[in-house]
This record gives structure tokens, C-alpha cells and sequence, in this order.
């Protein structure tokens, strides 16, 4: 598929050959950022960022992205200051929206708001996470800092770490890390285990391990992939405080790891890693946040057709 115009909805739209471009993209822009500190593919080119929920990362990186690009960024940080306000449709919004943009990016709470919002639009949408269900972006930055930090992503022990249930962020990682020869591991509360239906299309693919004990495998892994118990997407305050601070990553428990072990985490985060983690040469989270801005680049530009 050409790249031109392509909404970027959901990693299952993706090919290995599509991460692995993008990735390769991503690196290329990485060096031309060092080099030169902004470019101008996007010149002329207009970015709107439609943010229905609350976020940092995602939506300044984006924006961070697109003016890296040389090109400009409209948009909103909350519908409370838009015709949502007065009951516009998304559909509404979105037809609106394309006349002022060449891409959009959306982030919704409710799932499929993004499939629904790239059906209704004429120019590529890109999905900024939409409920519990899918974050794209997110995942092929996550696959980027890996390969950055390991050189692969084959051959790789990946635990994934919290809240496995609710984690739009875990649900696309796990989906793609599928494609590469990896062992995974899933550890969180019973209550908030991986989706049976995704454990089940995992197992098909890739070596799957379930558990609740992190001090069982920590010795195991390459990399934890570390997730906040997300307070928001409990539908029951009860279920949420069973299973608040379930867990901490803090150096005590690091001391059991290999020594290249990797901490990553979409943050924000609350308890779940420890502060003194932060100078560890274990911590991976803040390089992490770094790479979205060159996977971002790479997908603004290959959507809007300028690289």
C-alpha cells in the first residue's frame, strides 16, 4: 500500500515490511535533525491536533514533529472549548476540520472514534489513541527506542508490565512485537490480564507467558515494559483500588535483573516506577519519549506525501 494519503488507524493495518519502513524513515530523520535542527518537507503543509482527552507526550510531540518538519499545527486540547460543546457529531467535527488541514490526529475516548473519523474524512487521520483500544504512534515509537537501544528486536525477552486490560499502549505493542521472534511475558493482576482474544492470537505466533509474580522473571527479561493502572478506564471504583499499586519497579527489585535490562513506561506514571530508577542505566522511559519525535515526523511526512 502507498503511503500517500494512508490513514494510520490501528497497528493491525500494518505489515512487518510498514514498522520496519517507517523505523528506517524515523532513524533517517533522526540524523538529519542532529545535523541540520529542523528541515522543511512539510513547508506549506498545515497539522490539526484534535484532542478529546487529556494529553502531554503525544500531542506536543506531534506538534514538536510537524513544525520539525517545517510545516504548522492547528488544533484543540480539550472539547470543552469546541462545538462539541453545543453536540456537533465527531463525523461534523472532522468534515469541518479537513477544510483548515492536510492531516489530522485524533485522540477519543471511545473506541472506533478513530476508524470512524478516517471513513469520514479525505485526508489521512492519524489515531492518537482511542480508548482503550488502540495507539499506533505510540507502539512504532516503542519499537523504535528498542531497536535503538538493542540494535534488534528479534530475540528479545519483553515482559509487559500493569495494566494489560484497559492499556490501549500493551495491546498495540504486543500486536506488532508478534511479528518479531520474541518471547513475551504478561504480568499483571488477575483482574487486569491481557484480553483473552489477544492472548489466544499472540499464542499463535510467538511464545506467551502468563503471570503475576514480576520477581519470578525480572532475571529473564531484556526489557519491562512498565504501564500505569489506569483510574480513568475502570468502570468500578471498587475493581480499581483491588488492584492500585500492584506493583513498583525501584531498584531493590532491579538488582535481580540483568545488567542491560531496559525500563520503558508511555508515562505518565504514578507509583509504578520509582524515582531512583530515573539515573539508572536501566532507564530507558525519557529516551523513549524522545523517539516520537522522529517516528512522528516519519509518519506526518510519508501520510502527507513529502518524503
Amino acid at each position: 500500500m502507498g503511503w500517500t494519503g494512508r490513514d494510520v488507524v490501528s497497528i493491525r493495518d500494518f505489515s512487518k515490511e510498514d514498522i520496519e519502513f517507517v523505523l528506517k524513515v524515523a532513524e533517517r530523520l533522526e540524523g538529519e535533525l542532529r545535523e541540520k535542527g529542523s528541515l522543511d518537507y512539510a513547508k506549506g503543509k498545515i497539522l490539526a491536533t484534535l484532542f478529546f482527552e487529556p494529553s502531554t507526550r503525544t500531542r506536543l510531540s506531534f506538534e514538536s514533529a510537524m513544525h520539525r518538519l517545517g510545516g504548522s499545527v492547528i488544533g484543540f486540547s480539550s472539547a470543552s472549548t469546541t462545538s462539541v460543546k453545543k453536540g456537533e457529531s465527531l463525523a461534523d467535527t472532522i468534515k469541518t476540520v479537513e477544510q483548515y488541514s492536510d492531516v489530522i490526529v485524533l485522540r477519543h475516548p471511545l473506541e472506533g472514534a478513530a476508524r470512524l473519523a478516517a471513513e469520514v474524512a479525505d485526508i489521512p487521520v492519524i489515531n492518537a489513541g482511542d480508548g482503550s483500544n488502540q495507539h499506533p504512534t505510540q507502539t512504532l515509537l516503542d519499537l523504535y527506542t528498542i531497536k535503538r537501544a538493542f540494535g534488534r528486536i528479534d530475540g528479545l525477552k519483553i515482559g509487559l508490565l500493569g495494566d494489560l486490560k484497559y492499556g490501549r499502549t500493551v495491546h498495540s505493542l504486543a500486536e506488532a512485537l508478534a511479528f518479531y521472534d520474541v518471547e513475551l511475558y504478561l504480568i499483571s493482576p488477575e483482574l487486569l490480564r491481557m484480553p483473552d482474544h489477544i492472548v489466544e492470537e499472540l499464542r499463535e505466533k510467538i511464545t506467551v507467558h502468563e503471570t503475576t509474580n514480576i520477581e519470578s522473571v525480572i532475571p529473564k527479561l531484556d526489557v519491562v515494559y512498565v504501564t500505569r493502572i489506569q483510574r480513568e478506564r475502570f468502570p468500578d471504583e471498587e475493581e480499581y483500588l483491588r488492584v492500585k499499586g500492584s506493583y513498583q519497579v525501584n531498584l531493590s527489585l532491579l538488582t535481580r535483573a540483568r545488567e542491560n535490562l531496559k525500563v520503558m513506561h508511555p508515562l505518565p506514571r504514578v507509583d509504578e516506577i520509582h524515582p531512583e530508577v530515573d539515573s539508572s542505566r536501566h532507564a530507558l522511559y525519557f529516551r523513549q519519549v524522545f523517539s516520537g519525535v522522529p517516528v512522528r515526523m516519519a509518519l506526518l511526512g510519508l501520510t502527507l506525501g513529502v518524503l
